[in-house]
């Protein structure tokens, strides 16, 4: 395998690991926003794919409703929708990507101090 497949693979694993994040995060930034409103919260912060495809990102799975009948975002029936969002594991997401990440930079730290080093000893 060249040095340059695997300097492609931790850039991978860093560009997964950041989107991992980022959808975690959003996931909780919106955790109290009804759905209508969490949509266009998405929109506007430009949420990349990877954060749009994740479950529970903006569709009515698993979600629960409120019934606020004055609420400009309630149905015909007064409920508004609100999504199922479990902080616990939204917070294990967001820890379980950030070690990953560090372990994708130590791997690619890894490989650069070995380039590095084989060009000193090939310079002698």
């Amino acid at each position: 395998m060249s040095t340059d497949a695997i300097f492609a693979v931790t850039r991978q694993g860093l560009d997964f690991e950041r989107g991992r994040m980022e959808a975690a995060s959003r996931r909780i930034a919106t955790a109290n926003l009804p759905l209508a409103t969490r949509r266009d919260a998405l929109k506007a912060a430009g949420a990349n794919e990877f954060a749009a495809t994740l479950p529970g990102t903006d569709s009515a799975d698993g979600a629960h409703n409120v019934q606020d009948p004055q609420s400009p975002l309630a149905g015909a029936d007064g409920m508004v929708a609100y999504p199922d969002t479990d902080l616990a594991q939204e917070m294990s997401t967001l820890m379980s990507a950030q070690r990953g990440y560090q372990a994708d930079i130590r791997a690619f730290n890894a490989l650069h101090g070995m380039l590095l080093k084989s060009l000193t000893i090939g310079g002698r």
